[in-house]
């Protein structure tokens, strides 16, 4: 399926004589759509030359409806099959409960196990939208906010500290795909002296936050969005409410006719090869057991 998707897979003989350690990738999927979300961010992880073993994690307090049980069973592991193991790198995704208070979401309490193990077992962890969040409210306690209505749309983002290693190569303003109804405030990230905010948006507000020397990183969007999926959220919610906006920035001349304007996919090749370059391969002991 990934080599129909036009995502490089190094094939094993490849791989097991290169003389380099494979890093370790773990990805804790909880978006309703899991293989969608797995095609969106192994195809932005392929792009670098590094070697990956990408590992899922799955929480045994809440079973997902929209994926086969088959795939699961064959593709996902318990947090409790893994929790013993040191990952190079972890992605949290965000997830679909974010107007909910944290502690009324009916996992939160393996999600705090989780953030905890992160903590001393992964080198670089990336937390995208719902567990951007959450990963700060837990860790630093910045409270999230109910928006007025949904962010919704590509938003151009201004680059705070253009001398990170993550923003190498990128122009002064980037475009990211946002979709949520809850916020974190500029003045709270600010105002936490272990948390650099480090791109932001006059529309679409914090975007990007920093901790622990890039060991952290809470992404308040999608980069990992592929073109159609904003779309694909605007006309599913379409056919069940009569108020829903259109996503902005999105489509030419803001004709939902027209096929969307992907003005986003380079910077998020960036980002990630970025990471996986310089917070995660340049920082990780080859002897991953002595992550701390």
């Amino acid at each position: 399926m990934l080599k129909r998707e036009n995502i490089f897979v190094m094939d094993d003989t490849r791989a097991h004589t290169q003389d380099i350690r494979p890093l370790k990738i773990v990805i804790l999927n909880l978006m309703p759509l899991k293989i969608t979300t797995e095609t969106d961010l192994i195809r932005l992880l392929s792009n670098t030359p590094l070697q990956l073993d990408i590992n899922f994690m799955k929480l045994r307090s809440h079973t997902p409806k929209n994926t086969p049980i088959e795939h699961m069973l064959m593709f996902y592991r318990s947090f409790e099959e893994m929790r013993n193991e040191n990952f190079d790198g972890m992605i949290i995704t965000g997830a679909p409960v974010e107007q909910l208070s944290f502690e009324d979401v009916t996992y939160w309490d393996e999600m705090t196990q989780i953030f905890a193990w992160a903590h001393t077992h992964v080198t670089s962890t990336l937390f995208i939208c719902w567990a951007a969040q959450a990963g700060l409210y837990y860790h630093y306690g910045i409270p999230k906010f109910l928006l007025n209505k949904k962010m919704f749309g590509v938003f151009p983002q201004k680059i705070l500290d253009p001398q990170l290693p993550i923003f190498r190569g990128f122009d002064d303003v980037f475009m990211m795909p946002h979709s949520r109804h809850t916020e974190v405030h500029r003045e709270d990230i600010l105002s936490n002296s272990e948390l650099s905010l480090i791109a932001e948006s006059a529309e679409s507000g914090v975007s990007m936050v920093m901790a622990r020397g890039g060991r952290e990183f809470f992404i308040t969007g999608h980069l990992e969005y592929s073109p159609n999926t904003l779309d694909n959220e605007y006309r599913r919610d379409k056919d069940i409410r009569n108020d829903v906006e259109l996503p902005q920035h999105y489509y030419l001349n803001d004709d939902p006719r027209q096929k969307p304007f992907v003005s986003w996919r380079a910077h998020a090749n960036l980002l990630y090869n970025n990471w996986i370059n310089y917070y995660v391969y340049q920082e990780t002991p080859y002897d991953i057991s002595q992550i701390r």
